[in-house]
């Protein structure tokens, strides 16, 4: 694509949590280089608060494609897609960017209203995680799958739209953190994962709990689902001052996460949260590998441990000194 403006832009990026939090540097690196850029963004209902903290996006468009699948033959699905459709379609875009690259986003890529020379965008077949997604766009761009999942989509915009990759990593959500008022002396541990084979065992949790909280610095837990805030309490419970915290928006725990002192967590989308309102955030790694999809941020940040090589308590303490001693 030319460098000509663009003046709409429809982001196409629908799950899971981690995912789409991975896609907000994009959108301030649009409006970098087009500051009249007007971006829509097609998300999982699930997660449609991660884009509205970006300041730069203008519309949220809501699929709920995951619980489509489940109710194929639902007259009342097929109400909720053809309503979809026509959010999708109500605005002739200039671009429409796939940065998902699978056959659902495609689908949704292909859906959407291009203007008279608007074009639809995506990873090339050897880029993308699901080949036949990439005939679905009118041009296809190659970008290494050894990058960080971050810096894939980053990429994948700069070359579709024509600009350079800016050197700084912007999520968009700092303002959360550079509140007034902002930084707290809690520490919020997330505990929870998706799979769990990524969790941290009980014990090495409660440990480390109790060693902070000599320390005196307060302990927060959240949990989302029954069976997470179950894990929360029965964790906080054998902890001084600990407090399991109930359910909470996506947007309140951003906010939440922004006013910790520091952030540790497993395999888990908050995490990527914390990292993206700049919280500094100890990632703790036990069944993938951070070097592709680990926390990355302009903050503090780490990752600890590897698919297999779950960390020990002392590794972890030790990582988290800087931020003690702070």
């Amino acid at each position: 694509m030319s460098a000509a403006a663009p003046g709409d832009i429809l982001l196409v990026k629908t799950s899971s949590m981690g995912d789409v939090i991975h896609n907000l540097p994009v959108v301030s690196d649009l409006l970098a280089r087009f500051p009249q850029a007007r971006i829509d963004w097609v998300v999982e209902a699930d997660f449609a608060d991660i884009p509205r903290l970006h300041p730069g996006v203008r519309r949220v468009l809501p699929v709920a494609v995951r619980r489509w699948k489940r109710q194929p033959f639902s007259a009342s699905v097929w109400r909720e897609m053809r309503a979809a459709r026509q959010r999708i379609q109500m605005t002739a875009y200039d671009a429409v960017l796939d940065t998902q690259g699978l056959l659902k986003s495609a689908l949704i890529t292909r859906a959407a209203r291009r203007a008279a020379t608007g074009r639809r965008l995506g990873y090339s077949v050897r880029a993308i995680r699901e080949p036949l997604a990439a005939w679905a766009y009118d041009a296809r761009f190659f970008v290494d799958k050894s990058l960080h999942a971050v810096t894939r989509n980053r990429q994948l915009a700069a070359f579709a739209l024509g600009y350079g990759l800016p050197s700084r990593l912007d999520y968009g959500l700092s303002a959360l953190r550079d509140a007034e008022g902002a930084h707290g002396e809690s520490v919020v541990f997330l505990t929870a994962a998706s799979r769990a084979d990524k969790l941290w065992s009980e014990h090495n949790w409660i440990n480390l709990g109790r060693a902070l909280a000599r320390l005196g610095l307060t302990l927060l837990l959240p949990g989302g689902n029954a069976l997470e805030r179950e894990r929360a309490e029965r964790i906080a419970c054998q902890i001084p001052g600990a407090q399991a915290v109930p359910p909470m928006s996506l947007a309140d725990m951003a906010t939440l996460l922004a006013h910790a002192r520091f952030v540790v967590g497993v395999d888990t989308g908050l995490a990527h949260l914390a990292a993206a309102v700049r919280a500094p955030v100890l990632a703790l790694y036990t069944a993938t590998q951070p070097a592709l999809t680990g926390v990355l941020g302009n903050g503090w940040f780490r990752n600890l441990g590897a698919s297999g090589a779950p960390p020990d308590l002392q590794s972890v303490l030790n990582a988290l000194k800087p931020l003690i001693r702070g």
